[in-house]
Formats: C-alpha cells, sequence, structure tokens
C-alpha cells in the first residue's frame, strides 16, 4: 500500500466498546500523531488520555523508531477512542515488526478489551437493577 507520496504505510484497526480507530504508521524521521486531521495534544486534551494513546509506543524497550502517525476515530466516548487508538497503534506495529509482539503482548495492548455495556432487560430499571421489593 502505498500513500500519496508514495511511502509505505502499515494500518491497522483498533477497537474498545463501541470506539474504533483505523490507524496509519509511516516510518518519518519524527514522531507526530494526528488524529481526526488534529494534533494529539488538541484531540485528547489531558494529559491522562495522552498517555494512553501513546502508551503502546512508548512502552517498547530499545525501540527508537519514528513514525508519523494518522488516526480516524469515531464512536463511543473520548476515553474508550484513546484506547482504541492505542489499541490499533499495538497492531500496526505489531504488523510492521514482529519482534516487538511479545513487549507488546505482555503488556496487554494486543488484545481487544471485551467489556462493553451491558443491555437494558424488559422490567427492569438498567441492566440489573430491579425494583424495591415490597412485603405487603
Amino acid at each position: 500500500m502505498a500513500t500519496k507520496t508514495s511511502e509505505k504505510y502499515i494500518e491497522a484497526i483498533g477497537r474498545r466498546k463501541s470506539g474504533t480507530a483505523r490507524v496509519r504508521i509511516t516510518p518519518a524521521k519524527k514522531t507526530s500523531f494526528l488524529i481526526n486531521d488534529k494534533s494529539l495534544e488538541e484531540y485528547f486534551p489531558t494529559a491522562d488520555l495522552q498517555k494512553i494513546a501513546q502508551e503502546s509506543l512508548t512502552s517498547l524497550e530499545d525501540f527508537d523508531q519514528a513514525f508519523e502517525i494518522t488516526a480516524k476515530v469515531s464512536g463511543s466516548g473520548i476515553h474508550a477512542q484513546a484506547e482504541s487508538v492505542r489499541h490499533g497503534l499495538a497492531r500496526a506495529l505489531n504488523t510492521f515488526d514482529e519482534e516487538l509482539r511479545g513487549q507488546l503482548k505482555k503488556a496487554g495492548f494486543l488484545k481487544r478489551d471485551p467489556r462493553s455495556v451491558e443491555r437494558k432487560k424488559p422490567g427492569l430499571k438498567k441492566a440489573r437493577k430491579r425494583a424495591q421489593w415490597s412485603k405487603r
């Protein structure tokens, strides 16, 4: 696959809850993030969310490759979107270099987090919450 500038890129999809991130990594001289055509700091305003989105890249030991990282994110809330970017970036890095698989797997970034909201059941107030029982 090639972009407009005929540079090779690797694409991967990351998911969390109902959030989806399509992440592309392109080798570059300096690492840069672009999420939905905004900078990382602009899209994820808190340091915690920025840390989550970059975690799969920063957690690697002895890895000094720089990438231009672009992501298209949709669905869910901002926290799940940050985690879906992390998942997609980990998958793309795994495709880029198979030797990184052990570190990424140990950190738990290659496995999709299966937790999501449980559906509301009929006759109940929420998924499991019932009306209060009354003796009389």
